[in-house]
């Protein structure tokens, strides 16, 4: 036996009618004459129309009929769906109207008080005036004391390019002795002749 919290648990949608948003694409199985008709209700209406066009033909005036209805019910199911999914929008739409016109005043009123605060003349900013005297040789006397002239840097020289080092000999190769013919680097005496 079922305790009475189950079964309201699984009932929670007492009209067993599903929101506008999620019936229009939901799929349905609907159980015609002809046998289980499945899809969204756009197609289940599709396929009873064309039922019925088939039926009509055929000279079955009562399944014409039948099917007609069925194709009624689901479109009627459809328009009301459709119509709460409208007043949504609507819905949704005005409130964002709404919000946009309130954030408009409020920039309109920032902007009405960055104007006022701009235009009010205990918050302009005043000119600095001892900035703007100039001095004169008129204006100035022997007493008061002249700044001291910076010394002129002077420009500096270009360095000269690096001399280039003189290869390194090579570990198997011996070195070269100093020719008896050239005088030697740190001394100044001439070469002494050769024996």
């Amino acid at each position: 036996m079922r305790s009475s919290k189950s079964r309201s648990r699984g009932n929670k949608n007492r009209n067993n009618r599903p929101s506008g948003g999620s019936l229009i694409n939901r799929v349905f199985d609907s159980n015609g004459p002809d046998g289980k008709v499945r899809g969204t209700p756009q197609q289940i209406i599709e396929k009873y129309n064309q039922l019925h066009r088939d039926a009509q033909l055929s000279g079955d005036r009562v399944n014409a009929e039948n099917f007609a209805q069925h194709a009624e019910h689901y479109l009627r199911m459809l328009a009301e769906a459709q119509k709460e999914v409208d007043a949504k929008r609507e819905e949704q739409e005005q409130a964002n109207r709404e919000r946009q016109a309130e954030r408009d005043r409020e920039r309109a009123e920032r902007l009405k008080a960055q104007e006022a605060a701009s235009n009010d003349p205990a918050n302009m900013d005043q000119p600095d005036t001892s900035s703007d005297i100039v001095d004169t040789p008129e204006a100035k006397s022997d007493d008061q004391p002249q700044p001291e002239k910076q010394p002129e840097k002077k420009p500096r020289r270009p360095s000269q390019p690096r001399k280039p080092r003189a290869p390194k000999a090579d570990a198997d190769q011996p070195k070269e002795e100093a020719k008896p013919d050239a005088p030697a680097p740190d001394s100044g005496a001439a070469p002494e002749a050769a024996e």
